[in-house]
């Protein structure tokens, strides 16, 4: 595995655990007799890929387009062939093998309600259309639903678990 694809994996994991933000690590004084409600799994499990794809020329490292050009070309594209998508913008960087550093302007981009061989026919024209040499996929097992404001869930349909510490971590102060 090249350097750059070590680090888009990093950078990739990294990104995802500060999007669950949601989640938190439960201090390790709690007490292991505290009570917490866990919802139990949706019924509409679904999948969730998320896309990092580069800008920069594979072969110039230059950038293909303006950052507005490559997000426009990108939205038409999954538009057109999805339906809809999720798109962050953000920096990537990598260490060649042989020691050059690229950094590029990259777009995170999330899709839901699709399959991967539809990820794949996207992906192969974000690979032509940025001359890209890969794209780093991303496929996580979500509970997906649209919400509009109809479907309520009571504590009732939530699962009592009790809470434990075991496995838990104490978070470092902020520096």
């Amino acid at each position: 595995m090249s350097q750059k694809h070590r680090i888009l994996r990093a950078l990739a994991s990294l990104a995802f655990a500060t999007s669950l933000g949601a989640c938190s690590i439960m201090p390790a004084a709690q007490s292991p007799t505290t009570t917490s409600t866990v919802i139990a799994p949706p019924d509409n499990e679904g999948t969730q890929y998320v896309l990092y794809v580069g800008t920069n020329d594979k072969d110039t490292n230059q950038p293909v387009y303006t950052p507005e050009e490559c997000k426009q070309k990108a939205k038409d594209i999954l538009i057109q062939r999805l339906g809809g998508y999720t798109i962050q913008e953000a920096d990537g960087g990598w260490i060649s093998d042989d020691g050059t550093v690229y950094q590029e302007y990259t777009l995170v981009i999330y899709l839901s309600d699709t399959s991967l061989a539809l990820v794949h026919d996207v992906c192969d024209e974000f690979l032509k259309t940025f001359n890209q040499s890969s794209i780093l996929i991303q496929e996580y097992k979500t509970g997906t639903e649209f919400y509009d404001g109809t479907q309520k869930t009571t504590p009732a349909e939530g699962v009592q678990k009790p809470a434990t510490t075991e496995g838990a971590q104490e978070l470092a102060p902020a520096a």
